[in-house]
């Protein structure tokens, strides 16, 4: 493995200790990550160049699953090998996924003690945050007629279908729509990225990624196990997620909700919790996992389903990175992530409204509510923790007044 010159290689322990600082801090989604993530390593610690880091945030967000937690494993793999890898992951995960599960474990036990208006203003923000984020990608990855196409026949699709095999087809078919569709611009200048790993490992762990990804369901089919069923649910999920972890919302609701295994209205609660906590969005997952309603659930549950949505990123990650120097420069795959991210695009505008607008805004109080969330989001630049306190505070405030 190669390391920056400017810095020796660094323990596992103090790995785990900057990330758990930053899984404690790190407020305000992927995007804002990725800046605490540059100003930490690039700026202050100097673990790697500017360019170099704009390659790896490029790696990630080329793969499916959450771009931070990537850019956070491949860190601690240039500086501590597989176990700082390890311990990037754990560090930046463990604060917002304890705290969820303990929020699932509240509802659970004491839903009465629970304000529904609390509760109900916790449904509404999670309109506000997919809106923001379904406006801020549409910006980005859909700038011409062909990218809006994609997106809006993507939206359509997978308002028919719901299914999270549906929205695979989805992107594929996508994937095909961008080889044919779009000429993606040559590859700008770069470095080299400061992690090595031989092809031969890579090919291994992707090998693994894509055996375990096919043989996950015909196990769970062939062993009925509800413990096996989730770790297929979630694994699949944690595959097949491109564009952030938002994106994931409209496949964990497809696994979870019409199984009956958590209700929609736990299911959206949980989700605009997941807004106010620091590090990654995909530890919604535990919250899940923990209001299962049938075991394993509670903590048991939480930590087997975050472990098997965070899988696919490590095999991901740490096998496409001997393999990235090719793959940056070929327009084919250039073209065809344009359409994926398109599709994307489309899948989340899906979610917005089912099931997220569906299952929340049910009269012009609760539209207004929405409105005064999406506003502090964007316009004011209030931070996401701070408005989904808000909501829920001003959702019990309301059912009082009524």
């Amino acid at each position: 493995m190669a390391h920056s010159p400017t810095d020796r290689p660094a323990s596992s322990w103090s790995v785990f200790l900057i990330f758990l600082r930053l899984g404690l801090t790190s407020f305000g989604g992927p995007v804002a990550h990725l800046g605490y993530f540059r100003d930490e390593f690039v700026t202050r610690r100097r673990w790697l160049s500017e360019r170099s880091y704009g390659d790896l945030v490029a790696l990630c967000q080329f793969l499916p699953g959450p771009a931070s937690s990537q850019v956070g494993i491949a860190l601690g793999l240039s500086r501590a090998g597989y176990g700082g890898a390890l311990a990037a992951w754990l560090g930046f995960t463990l604060p917002s996924a304890v705290v969820l599960i303990l929020f699932a474990l509240g509802i659970a036990q004491h839903s009465t003690a629970l304000p529904p208006g609390a509760l109900h203003g916790l449904k509404v923000v999670a309109v506000a945050v997919v809106a923001q984020a379904v406006w801020g990608m549409a910006r980005n990855l859909c700038s011409d007629a062909a990218r809006i196409s994609v997106m809006l026949i993507a939206a359509c699709v997978a308002l028919l279908q719901t299914s999270a095999w549906g929205q695979v087809a989805v992107i594929s078919a996508a994937a095909l729509a961008g080889l044919l569709l779009f000429k993606p611009t040559p590859p700008a200048a770069h470095d080299a990225l400061p992690v090595t790993l031989s092809r031969r490992v890579g090919a291994m762990l992707l090998s693994l990624f894509v055996l375990v990804l096919a043989g996950l369901p015909i196990l769970a089919q062939l062993i009925p196990n509800q413990g096996l069923a989730m770790i297929d649910a979630f694994y699949r999920s944690g595959s097949l997620v491109f564009g952030g972890g938002h994106v994931v919302l409209p496949l964990l609701q497809a696994e979870v909700v019409p199984t009956g295994w958590v209700s929609n209205d736990v299911f959206l609660a949980g989700y605009g919790a997941a807004q106010a906590m620091p590090g990654p969005l995909f530890t919604f997952a535990a919250f899940l996992g923990a209001s299962m309603s049938q075991a394993p659930s509670g903590w048991l549950g939480g930590l087997l389903c975050l472990l098997a949505i965070f899988a696919p990123s490590f095999l991901l990650v740490l096998g496409a990175l001997p393999f990235w120097e090719s793959l940056r420069r070929s327009p084919r795959t250039q073209a065809a992530l344009a359409g994926v991210n398109a599709a994307v695009v489309g899948l989340l505008l899906a979610a917005l409204y089912q099931p997220v607008w569906t299952s929340a805004i049910f009269s012009a109080r609760d539209f207004g509510l929405a409105l005064i969330g999406l506003v502090a989001l964007m316009v004011w630049k209030l931070p996401p923790w701070l408005v989904v306190v808000g909501s829920g505070a001003l959702g019990w405030l309301l059912s009082l007044a009524l």
